[in-house]
């Protein structure tokens, strides 16, 4: 069924500008509940990588409305990001109210940008009745830019890139435009990126993280919500491999604290692949708040992702089967490191011991890993890789320049959920190194699925000196079965998911070049550990 009409519209905002929005209406005879989608890529395309198009919402009794924000698409106006998010959000909700197809209820929904703009509000008399923000965060260094210190390069050079060739489309800049396309198509952002954004875009957010030390908090934004917008109903959408995964399970928490109720999904996504997605499941969400629970509807069997009955819900990425799972709640499970100095060398010497094992008196041991800047680590998939999600990395586990720890072989099943943590004394012989972790499965074939990876990254004279380090990974929520075996692959390098560091105490600005450095880092595994801690108030 086909929405009866499509129509664009000005709203005007609190300075004076205009801002361009789509509309579908449903057939028949109005008004009607919204729902509100706010973007800067053209109101169009409607985040239709991740959701079912406007019409298909329409079709069941919403009145859709996407919105080009300032700066983008057919609005008025200088586009800046985040900044200027809370002002527009608020005049934007005042209007859809006052029209006389739309009946008062509004909720909001997007992923990504769409999702921190749902948030951004600056008036708690317009909040939306209901929301469904989906793989967004507060924080623009943590849930944003950055992680372990690091920037992400790929994919924060990425997405500026796209918002900047979209500036040039704007202003009829063809041959920026054509730079932009070329230098991404070619993989030279990777390089000059950075150099792209100063010229063609200088003023976006992609070029000012790029200025911040993200080892740092000056400088960098953290967002707040009006305190009563917790409170509304809310439906939380993440992915295992997604990058804002962190600042989704905070805003699950913080709507928790200040007592709401918001309903949760992880699965085993990237930040563009849902995999079906969840349009069931948020029709009935906005049905249930906008319009009335509707019983028939409740009761009818549905899959479990999409079942309106069940607020929370989490996928194993070892099978893809769906639970009812507390994301505060943690499998607990800690391993000592064990290596004899050849773990480096042969994938399968260094081993993960339960800290509950007999054997427990011979972890430890010491080793060396050495980076070399002419052929440094390439970073695969997880949750930073432009090839997000799972994969196989076998491969890159028989290099010299990464320690394996491996498990005993599994005779009975082994469930991990929360947000593996490895702590270690570690030192370099220059002032700057990297240690990149990723969690894996090998499978009895010897195949290694990677399902969890992070980063970390320390800079200055302190790297030279033996100290206690720690790297936080992606959280997860993987079951193992019998005959397999859980590694902890531990790298110095993870490019291009991060710069290469040049081991000279300065912040990497991009690929490997004449001045870095070649990087021993001496690993002390006597008081080491892998634990799977709470992900639920992890930064």
């Amino acid at each position: 069924m086909r929405a009866s009409a499509v129509s664009d519209h000005w709203i005007p905002t609190a300075d004076g500008l205009n801002l361009c929005c789509r509309v579908w209406t449903p057939a028949g005879q109005g008004p009607w509940p919204v729902l509100l989608m706010r973007q800067p890529y053209g109101r169009a395309i409607a985040s239709t990588v991740t959701y079912a198009h406007p019409q298909w919402y329409a079709s069941h009794g919403f009145a859709v409305v996407v919105q080009d924000v300032r700066g983008r698409g057919d609005s008025e106006g200088a586009f800046r990001g985040f900044c200027q998010e809370t002002v527009d959000g608020s005049s934007t909700l005042a209007w859809l109210r006052a029209q006389s197809w739309c009946n008062g209820r509004v909720g909001t929904y997007g992923f990504s940008y769409q999702g921190l703009t749902q948030l951004l509000l600056a008036d708690e008399e317009q909040l939306p009745d209901a929301l469904a923000p989906a793989m967004a965060g507060l924080d623009e260094r943590h849930h944003w830019a950055s992680e372990g210190g690091c920037h992400w390069w790929a994919l924060g050079l990425g997405w500026g890139l796209q918002l900047a060739a979209q500036a040039c489309q704007r202003r009829g800049d063809e041959q920026g435009w054509w730079e932009i396309r070329r230098s991404l198509e070619s993989g030279d952002f990777l390089r000059h990126g950075p150099a792209l954004l100063e010229r063609l875009d200088p003023d976006g957010m992609a070029a000012a993280w790029l200025q911040l030390d993200p080892a740092q908090p000056a400088g960098w934004t953290r967002h707040e919500p009006p305190e009563a917008l917790w409170r509304k109903p809310m439906l939380l959408i993440g992915g295992w491999h997604d990058p804002h995964l962190l600042g989704v399970l905070e805003l699950w928490q913080r709507a928790r604290d200040a007592g709401g109720e918001p309903w949760l999904r992880l699965g085993a996504w990237s930040h563009l692949q849902w995999k079906g997605g969840l349009d069931q499941l948020q029709l009935a969400f906005f049905r249930r708040h906008l319009i009335e629970a509707n019983e028939a509807e409740q009761a009818s069997p549905t899959p479990l992702p999409q079942n309106a009955a069940i607020t929370t819900a989490l996928q194993d990425m070892a099978d893809d089967q769906w639970q009812q799972l507390d994301p505060t709640a943690c499998s607990d499970q800690r391993w000592m490191l064990s290596s004899a100095g050849l773990a480096a060398v042969d994938a399968t010497e260094g081993q993960l011991i339960p800290t509950a094992a007999s054997a427990i008196s011979s972890a430890g041991g010491s080793l060396t890993i050495v980076h070399d800047p002419w052929r440094p680590l390439p970073g695969r998939g997880g949750h930073l890789g432009l090839d997000a999600g799972a994969v196989l990395r076998t491969d890159l586990d028989q290099r010299t320049d990464v320690a394996c720890f491996n498990s005993a072989v599994l005779d009975q099943p082994m469930r991990l959920l929360g947000r593996p943590v490895l702590e270690l004394e570690a030192g370099a012989d220059q002032p700057g190194f990297d240690l990149c972790a990723a969690l894996s499965v090998v499978h009895p074939d010897g195949q290694v699925r990677q399902c969890s990876t992070g980063v970390a990254r320390w800079l200055g004279d302190s790297c030279r000196t033996m100290a206690r380090r720690r790297v936080g990974l992606q959280p997860l929520l993987l079951t193992l079965q019998p005959g397999e075996r859980l590694r902890l692959s531990l790298g110095l390098a993870a490019w291009p998911q991060i710069a290469v560091n040049p081991g000279d105490g300065t912040q990497p600005q991009g690929p490997a070049g004449p001045q870095h450095r070649v990087i021993s880092v001496e690993l002390e595994l006597g008081a080491a550990s892998l634990s799977i801690q709470p992900m639920v108030g992890a930064n």
